[in-house]
């Protein structure tokens, strides 16, 4: 599978760049390369759950998981963020201190180490460029995230080489931080959409209800829910209520209209009359309630 293949290289990449990176930042005593470090050894570990996950999330549905282990794609996003929300905090702290007591840095040594990490992340995000899940594209996005953070410690170092500004330092170091801060949040809350089974966000639902309703024969639509199981594959569940003899042919127009509106799988229940059940007395897309009085 090329998206597994893709994240176990990117994984080993990272994992020994980022050692070496540690080591590099220690020598030529620059935050904002161990704080790369740390992001990096982040996307490392994350890109290792993310590959055991992803090939968990290949499993076909049985019985415990009757939708299939796509879910577990999406976990490894959950995971991936929590670390570097924590890295970058931390990485914050650590700038905020050199900021108060500055340090000599390596300058050379630092441009040197920034040259080859610009080249090697380079070489992995263009290695890891294709793939569909989440997953892939949050593996993805780190390498790309690399590559700009090393440029910007490169012309940082430069810079500082020839003006021994030594604030430039951990002030690049705080950047990176927030980048990724801001870019893990945003993951954070489309997992968490996915998770809080929120209907995907490309669906307007009272647009969709209002194509189905112009299908000869459908008199009502109600008990529409609908949800993403990975960001891709959406699913629906609705009641439909009509008078027609030809229910298999009722029910493929509206498969028919639901996929064109990107939802590929349905439950379809038919019934011939608007039903009894209370529950449909509390549909959210309703302005008008039909009430029976018995």
């Amino acid at each position: 599978m090329k998206t597994e293949k893709n994240i176990l290289i990117a994984f080993i990449l990272n994992l020994s760049f980022s050692i070496f990176e540690f080591f590099g930042g220690l020598f030529v005593n620059s935050v904002a390369i161990l704080s790369d470090s740390l992001h990096d050894l982040g996307d490392a570990l994350s890109i290792g759950i993310s590959y055991f996950l992803e090939k968990k999330s290949r499993k076909k549905a049985d019985e415990k998981y009757t939708y299939g282990y796509i879910r577990y794609s999406v976990l490894g996003g959950v995971i991936t963020t929590a670390i570097l929300l924590a890295g970058s905090v931390l990485v914050i702290i650590g700038s905020v201190r050199r900021i108060i007591n500055p340090v000599e840095i390596n300058y050379s040594g630092m441009i040197i180490f920034a040259i080859i990490g610009v080249v090697l992340n380079f070489i992995a995000a263009y290695v890891t460029r294709e793939g569909e899940s989440i997953n892939q594209k949050a593996v993805n996005l780190h390498m790309l995230e690399d590559v700009l953070g090393w440029i910007v410690v490169l012309v940082g170092a430069i810079i500082m080489n020839f003006t021994d500004i030594r604030m430039i330092d951990p002030l690049m170091s705080i950047g990176v931080a927030l980048f990724i801060l801001i870019h893990a949040l945003k993951n954070l809350k489309a997992v968490l959409d996915l998770f809080m089974e929120k209907a995907p966000g490309d669906i307007n639902i009272r647009e969709l209800k209002e194509h189905l309703l112009k299908i000869e024969g459908v008199e009502d639509i109600h008990h529409i829910h609908i949800w993403s199981i990975d960001g891709y594959n959406n699913y629906a569940t609705m009641h439909i209520v009509t008078k027609v003899a030809d229910i298999q042919g009722i029910k493929h127009l509206i498969r028919e209209e639901l996929c064109e509106h990107s939802i590929c799988h349905a439950v379809l229940e038919t019934e011939p009359e608007i039903c009894q059940d209370q529950e449909c007395h509390i549909e959210p897309f309703h302005s008008e309630h039909h009430h029976h009085h018995h």
